[in-house]
């Protein structure tokens, strides 16, 4: 039996220590490293904190797509390995993890300030760095969840950075409008299933828990918990054990942490327009944020290019429950946008 423990605790120690914090090689059919690819872990200074990036494509003049993930500190960098490997074929994804999130949690217990106005700036000296570093004048941001809102903050009050806006489980109505949406679902499931203690809680005090989002298909279509998310992110290669150990430690901290010190007027008051082509994919079951909500906000936004794809076997991670359709989507807005700026 001891015998067995060791064994365990010493496959342990190589997975989850030895073997990782590290991203493999780009290769071809061959096995061979594709030579202009780029594949990056790294820990650069933003606003004066180290943070974590992950800078992954098989061709480093490709488009440059910078994800925003959401939370406020639940990072995507994690899940990278199991949807974008042919996102990497067209596109350079750079993942950020940021301050207290994931791999970047001690920037976040070492930071004076979690607020969103230095989100921002962090936001904006990363991207003008990797501007800079590939030549480029402008990168796409890509932005999940409680990232929508930093992404379009960003998007309208730095332009010029920016190609496109493409957001996903997108913020879109205040909390009173998303919890009307969400009880009205949770109440016609529960009498659908006829599940006597939710709608025991529907009409008591306690109220909605998002474990009932999950239970019924809102926050992951096929699944009932963050469980399926979370066994694909513990076999991340860019992530050690104390990374993975982080991950709910850190999402803990900055949304405790958080302040919002930049917007004061609702959502759809204060990004009534944008200025770059921008683009809502949607999980036709999300109601974490609701998908309903988020199309009549599109219907209303104004941009020079617009457009809102949905996707039909998707709750509140499209990218991550339908990888194919959305790399799919992606290349076919790669060459829409372009066509877009050069006229």
């Amino acid at each position: 039996m001891l015998g067995t423990s060791v064994i365990l605790l010493a496959w342990i120690a190589l997975e989850f220590v030895v073997l990782r914090d590290s991203t493999p090689e780009i290769t071809d059919d061959k096995g061979q490293p594709i030579p202009r690819s780029i594949a990056s872990l790294e820990q650069i200074p933003l606003e004066g904190v180290d943070q974590s990036i992950l800078i992954r494509g098989a061709d480093s003049t490709n488009p440059i797509i910078l994800f925003i993930h959401g939370g406020p500190g639940m990072p995507v960098m994690y899940l990278a390995h199991s949807f974008q490997q042919d996102l990497e074929n067209n596109f350079v994804v750079v993942h950020w993890d940021r301050r207290g999130a994931g791999k970047s949690y001690k920037a976040g217990i070492e930071s004076d300030s979690l607020t969103v106005r230095q989100t921002l700036n962090d936001i904006y000296e990363l991207t003008t760095r990797l501007l800079r570093r590939f030549g480029k004048n402008r990168l796409m941001l890509v932005a999940h969840s409680w990232g929508t809102y930093l992404g379009l903050l960003a998007a309208k009050e730095h332009p010029e950075y920016y190609s496109a806006y493409v957001g996903m489980g997108q913020l879109s109505a205040d909390s009173l409008q998303r919890y009307v949406v969400q009880r009205r679902f949770l109440y016609n499931m529960a009498k659908a299933h006829q599940d006597a203690e939710l709608l025991g809680r529907l009409f008591g005090a306690e109220g909605i828990k998002e474990d009932d989002l999950f239970r019924y298909g809102g926050e992951i279509r096929t699944a009932t918990g963050y469980g399926p998310i979370l066994m694909t992110g513990l076999w991340a290669p860019e992530y050690d054990l104390f990374d993975i150990l982080n991950v709910p430690k850190g999402a803990a901290m900055v949304s405790q942490r958080m302040r919002d010190d930049v917007l004061e007027r609702p959502l759809e008051e204060a990004f009534s327009s944008l200025s770059i082509p921008t683009y809502f994919f949607l999980g036709r079951h999300d109601y974490n944020t609701p998908s309903i909500l988020a199309a009549e906000y599109f219907n209303n936004l104004r941009a020079p290019k617009k457009e809102l794809v949905w996707f039909e076997y998707s709750a509140h991670f499209p990218f991550w429950e339908e990888p194919g359709k959305f790399s799919a989507e992606m290349r076919r807005l790669r060459y829409d946008i372009e066509e877009f700026w050069r006229h």
